[in-house]
């Protein structure tokens, strides 16, 4: 076992539930996957896996961004989508396309930036259209993101071009795929172009804050992983069988950005994935720490 890893879990197992380690710093620690077959244990924003692979930093349709934070590990079915749909972005324009995140070595929570990613089924997909695909690691980490959405919120910028509403399309028309998160603009505009026939593809496509400048893909379980916890409400129960262009989307840039008066007292803060010790995942997450 990895020395550092052994120590942080060690520290994590020995103490009470309330004064664990915290499972990011745990989940962190773990340079390297576990052997074995692969596995998503638990939800989206609480579990973990076994036996991830790494997506290659460069390819011949894509690169991975900010390469230090070791977090190019997926499943299997997650690394094909993400090198499929590399190749479906020359065919929109691009010469490929820039991955963010996918998962750490053992999945988990991790110390910054998400809720999810932690079963090796969530990848953040750069809007910025590649111009170059041979860029060093130093300059994958610096390299600025590029927002397609306006300062307010509510519309899409000159950023925004149909060679990214082709590149959402191939995305989310994939079987693989559970659903898409992408700003409320960039919901909407695809809306305003909408008919009846991209229903199936444009109801996976949903609303969220913080994805002006990259879309998030979160894959289906994989078959056979009954440890794998299914998002609910499905993406059909949330459209109601539509496309998603409904009154709760102009919630988002309504209410959302800016909000009625409460009525009553606010509720009760949740705690973030990065607050979870050990306790909080499913208990098959402490044997993946302890798995070589």
């Amino acid at each position: 076992m990895i020395p550092l890893l052994a120590a942080a879990l060690s520290v994590a197992l020995s103490l009470p539930a309330a004064a664990q380690t915290l499972a990011s710093e745990a989940f962190a620690a773990a340079a390297r996957p576990t052997s074995g077959p692969a596995h998503a244990i638990g939800g989206y924003s609480r579990g973990c896996a076994t036996g991830l692979q790494p997506l290659a930093e460069t390819g011949p349709t894509w690169q991975v961004m900010r390469t230090s934070r070791n977090r190019n590990w997926g499943q299997p079915e997650t690394i094909r989508f993400l090198q499929d749909l590399s190749v479906a972005a020359t065919k929109v324009g691009w010469r490929g396309i820039y991955i963010g995140d996918i998962a750490q070595p053992r999945g988990g929570p991790a110390p910054s930036g998400h809720a999810s990613h932690q079963t090796g089924l969530d990848a953040d997909v750069w809007l910025r259209p590649p111009t170059s695909l041979t860029l060093s690691r130093a300059a994958r980490e610096d390299l600025p993101f590029v927002s397609v959405r306006t300062a307010d919120q509510r519309e899409v910028n000159a950023n925004w071009t149909p060679a990214h509403q082709a590149l959402l399309r191939a995305a989310a028309s994939d079987p693989r795929v559970d659903r898409i998160f992408v700003a409320a603009a960039i919901k909407i505009a695809m809306c305003r172009t909408a008919t009846p026939a991209d229903t199936p593809w444009l109801q996976k496509i949903r609303p969220e804050v913080g994805h002006d400048s990259h879309f998030h893909v979160r894959l289906k379980c994989p078959a056979g992983d009954t440890l794998c916890e299914t998002q609910t409400p499905t993406v059909a129960e949330l459209s109601k069988g539509g496309n998603g262009c409904d009154a709760t989307l102009q919630w988002w840039v309504t209410d959302f950005l800016e909000p009625p008066a409460a009525d009553g007292p606010a509720a009760p803060a949740r705690k973030h994935p990065r607050q979870y010790t050990l306790a909080d995942l499913p208990a098959q997450c402490s044997d993946v720490l302890r798995a070589r």
